[in-house]
């Protein structure tokens, strides 16, 4: 696995490659060596070498020097915002609070009516190598990425976003993500509560994730459900989960004030 350390539009992990943006480029904050450290031990633990790249070649001297200290680092706590991605034009940045995962309406019923949500091989029960080779990969995702609960910060719209592109089929443009933009539904996790499942792991670029799957009764906190999609989803909610139902109206023009609206309800539960 390739790392390559700069000043990107935001961090991903795209066909092979490690794009790591930095908040202050060319420094790099010690929250952002320890996203290294993890990246780095997750890849060894499943068979992977990392190499790092910088165009700077200062840069790439601290990082090395860092990393040779990991023990300082790697439990270094998260920020309260983490300013590595500014899309956002509300918060600037991702709010550490909670974390979400988001799915469309479909997946929500199946995953409501079963009172779990699935790791996409445990959801959708075929081999592994189909999974990979879907046209829907098209991050070239390797076999141990779908084992996994992914989730996002809980401001995050990258959820909805991917809603959108496997709905229509090709990548979401400013008209799909305004005019025409249709929410999924999102599973929000208070941060330092799911951080003690016990099959939790720390990738370097996502906030975390679940392997195999989160019993929703034991751990999900809050449930956003776009509230023209209630009387679909309604019959599929458990009784033990009702409390934890929020219905929002998308009164919202786009897909970034949607994200807003939601997380401002979220953090005043």
């Amino acid at each position: 696995m390739l790392i390559k350390v700069g000043d990107f539009e935001f961090t991903e992990v795209w066909d092979g490659v490690l794009y790591k943006k930095l908040s202050s480029y060319p420094q790099i904050t010690d929250w952002e060596i320890r996203n290294l450290i993890d990246f780095m031990e997750y890849e060894r633990a499943n068979g992977r070498k990392c190499e790092i790249q910088c165009d700077k070649e200062e840069l790439l001297t601290v990082i090395n020097q860092k990393l040779m200290d990991k023990d300082r680092y790697i439990n270094i706590s998260r920020p309260s915002l983490i300013t590595e991605c500014t899309a956002c034009p509300h918060r600037k940045g991702c709010v550490t609070e909670y974390v979400c995962h988001t799915t469309s309406p479909d997946n929500a019923v199946k995953i409501l009516e079963s009172g779990k949500l699935l790791s996409a091989l445990n959801a959708r029960k075929v081999p592994v190598e189909e999974l990979i080779a879907e046209k829907r990969n098209a991050a070239n995702d390797p076999a141990d990425y779908f084992e996994y609960v992914m989730l996002a910060w809980g401001n995050c719209q990258a959820g909805d976003r991917l809603v959108m592109e496997r709905k229509l089929g090709r990548f979401p443009d400013e008209e799909d993500l305004g005019a025409n933009f249709t929410p999924g539904v999102r599973f929000y996790f208070e941060y330092d509560k799911l951080v003690q499942h016990p099959q939790v792991v720390f990738d370097g670029v996502l906030p975390m994730k679940v392997k195999n799957g989160i019993i929703l009764k034991d751990w999900v906190d809050a449930i956003v459900i776009p509230t023209e999609l209630r009387d679909e989803m309604e019959a599929a909610i458990p009784d033990n989960l009702l409390e934890r139902v929020i219905y929002v109206e998308n009164d919202c023009k786009d897909i970034w004030e949607w994200s807003e609206k939601v997380y401002c309800i979220i953090e005043n539960m």
